[in-house]
């Protein structure tokens, strides 16, 4: 008989920052915002942790797997990690995320 361990984990470990770029600055009028998740993160799990941390009701979680991109630094030539990204929708009526409204 196997038994299933499971891990509780809190919203700190999903959200790992804010996304602050101009496109994103853009998402705010209609409730978006873009966060850096965990790479393992699924929709739910990051749905609670918003709602958790920010204490706002979302809507909907829209999720992009983002790859790395190549960089020369003379000869050598790599890659920069991937990464995910979490787009936000907050639900009609609700208060918007306070760290980004002292940003703009």
């Amino acid at each position: 008989m196997s038994t299933r361990i499971k891990s509780f984990s809190t919203f700190h470990d999903t959200i790992i920052r804010p996304i602050i770029s101009e496109k994103s600055m853009l998402g705010i009028s209609d409730l978006k915002y873009c966060f850096e998740v965990k790479k393992t993160a699924g929709k739910i799990e990051i749905r609670n942790a918003v709602e958790k941390a920010f204490g706002v009701k979302v809507s909907k979680v829209n999720t992009v797997s983002v790859r790395g991109r190549h960089r020369r630094r003379g000869r050598m030539t790599g890659m920069t990690p991937a990464w995910k990204k979490a787009i936000v929708t907050l639900a009609k009526g609700e208060k918007s995320i306070e760290i980004f409204n002292q940003i703009t």
